[in-house]
């Protein structure tokens, strides 16, 4: 079974480019949805994340408020690193295991939709990496309308990341998002059926 890593910049697309592999019929591993589950009320990573930066980044209900969390680590590249290393390597984990499970129902192709696949070199534990590339401006003013931040927030997250540059550099496959949806979708329905096709 072929593992895809998908991968981008923040609001470079890689959602929209996600959801339509799926209704090509794609198997979908999101890590955005593997670390809510890592992190989980009494889960280890949220014992962790509890102990190490205290009970002001929880909500009444003890769920993470990812939302305070993420204004800190994205201006504070210490208190990044050390989320980081308590949730990366339990996200590692529950992909190889859901990986697993779906090689063992003979798919020809899996996706692994990983903002930080680079970044945390599960880029290693793909056959491919497909990378969403789009312009910075563009990048931003997504970003400030997504999740209504100032224009010194938005860039902060995005300067968080590798630059866009870096990963286009490292990928095997890229996907423009500069295009309209149509023409993206195209791209991705080509590469789908090369990635399943043999």
């Amino acid at each position: 079974m072929r593992i895809i890593g998908l991968t981008g910049g923040i609001a470079s697309g890689k959602t929209t480019v996600s959801n339509y592999l799926r209704e090509l019929g794609a198997q979908v591993i999101d890590a955005d949805h593997v670390a809510r589950q890592v992190v989980a009320p009494g889960e280890r990573a949220w014992r962790d994340i509890q102990e190490y930066f205290g009970p002001r980044y929880f909500l009444p209900d003890q769920q993470l408020d990812r939302r305070a969390l993420g204004k800190l680590v994205f201006f504070d590249a210490k208190a990044r690193e050390q989320l980081n290393k308590i949730i990366h390597p339990r996200v590692r984990e529950q992909f190889r295991t859901e990986t697993e499970e779906w090689s063992k129902k003979g798919l020809p192709a899996i996706v692994w939709d990983v903002p930080l696949l680079l970044e945390t070199g599960m880029d290693k534990m793909v056959d491919e990496v497909w990378v969403v590339a789009v312009k910075e401006e563009q990048q931003v003013e997504r970003v400030i309308q997504r999740d209504q931040l100032e224009q010194g927030e938005a860039m902060a997250r995005i300067k968080a990341q590798m630059p866009l540059e870096e990963k286009i550099k490292k990928a095997d496959k890229i996907i423009d998002a500069n295009v309209g949806k149509e023409d993206m979708f195209d791209q991705v329905a080509t590469l789908w059926k090369e990635a399943t096709c043999c």
